[in-house]
């Protein structure tokens, strides 16, 4: 059975490529807490330093960065994401490591990072594959909150893509104010991030109704809060009432899974994690996501026992103060898009 399995996926893949159709893989994770060990004196990064609170050496920050690229190794099982938004990047020398220096170099690894301002000097960053994909334009988009000026916040970032198809995919990678402090309390805090989301995606439908839209990353918010119900109105594309909504929330579908979802707290598995997209992603049309779905990324690498809530749980670099060498605390979130191949020179 084996062997067959192994002979259908190769002659699929030949059919696909008879046919020029192709499939690429566009993927978020919160990498946690990936610093380097130098201390810079202008970010609040004393613990993840040799001398800090976690006892962070360069052996053990090597050994962090392998682990994210085996992960990203891992996912789509044939080939790496050809896209992937981090979060909790703390700068750019972590990005060049993890591209040209881990498991990932021979993939031919690019990134796109801006610094913010956050307070732990913690940003969000997008890799890609430059045989695979092209960058078009990429900004950063401050957050600063009204009602709290002073508060030093991770931009979210922008990137537009070019696909051999041809097509433009507008990516937004989030990583948006935690619950750290309370629940309540920073409800407004993730409204506001909803709130600049949803105008520069009204903004991207409005020069183009079919603009292909995908918003990803952490969004420290569950399917069902309100900062994605309401401020930023992503629909469940499964719901006949949200048809005509022009966001659609992919997690939907793991809220009727118990003990399935990309974040555990306490006893609780939520998705935390999105990928929320454009009605052009799921309309079968051009560039498409394979089967309308989201996925999370599980491997048995990556989580452990868990001994107090029973189950299982995300095997992280630490279990409190203690180091454990794990992967990170949330789990990857991906999608597989389908599009038909064109020359374009990308790459070269």
């Amino acid at each position: 059975m084996k062997i067959l399995l192994i002979i259908y996926c190769l002659l699929f893949t030949i059919y696909c490529h008879a046919q020029g159709l192709n499939e690429y893989v566009v993927g978020f994770y919160n990498v946690e807490n990936l610093f380097n060990p130098n201390d810079d004196s202008l970010k609040n990064d004393d613990a993840f330093t040799p001398t800090g609170f976690n006892h962070w050496t360069y052996k053990k920050y090597v050994k962090k960065v392998n682990n994210i690229a085996k992960v990203l190794l891992a996912l789509n099982g044939w080939e790496p994401p050809d896209i992937m938004g981090l979060e909790e990047i703390e700068e750019e020398s972590v990005l060049k490591r993890l591209c040209y220096d881990s498991p990932l170099k021979k993939y031919g690894y690019r990134y796109v990072h801006y610094d913010s301002p956050d307070a732990r000097g913690v940003d969000v960053a997008l890799i890609y594959r430059k045989e695979r994909v092209k960058i078009l334009r990429s900004r950063p988009i401050p957050v600063v909150f009204p009602f709290d000026t002073t508060c030093r916040n991770r931009d979210l970032l922008y990137v537009v893509t070019q696909l051999p198809s041809g097509d433009s995919l507008h990516v937004i990678v989030n990583h948006w104010t935690s619950r750290y402090g309370g629940y309540a309390p920073t409800i407004p805090k993730r409204n506001h991030y909803a709130s600049i989301v949803r105008q520069l995606c009204d903004s991207l439908l409005a020069d183009d109704p079919a603009a292909n839209i995908i918003i990803g990353g952490d969004f420290n918010d569950y399917p069902t809060d309100p900062s994605i119900t309401d401020v930023l109105q992503a629909g469940d594309i499964d719901n006949p009432a949200h048809a005509n909504r022009t966001l659609f929330d992919l997690m939907e579908r793991f809220l009727k899974m118990p003990n399935i979802g990309s974040h555990k707290h306490e006893d609780f598995w939520g998705c935390l994690d999105q990928i929320i997209v454009s009605p052009a992603l799921v309309n079968d049309t051009g560039t498409d996501i394979v089967g309308h779905e989201a996925h999370i990324f599980v491997a048995d690498f990556m989580i452990e026992p868990d001994e107090k809530f029973d189950g299982y749980r995300v095997y992280r670099t630490y279990s409190g103060p203690r180091y454990i060498g794990g992967y990170a605390d949330h789990l990857p979130v991906f999608v597989k898009l389908k599009a038909r191949s064109e020359e374009l020179g990308i790459g070269r």
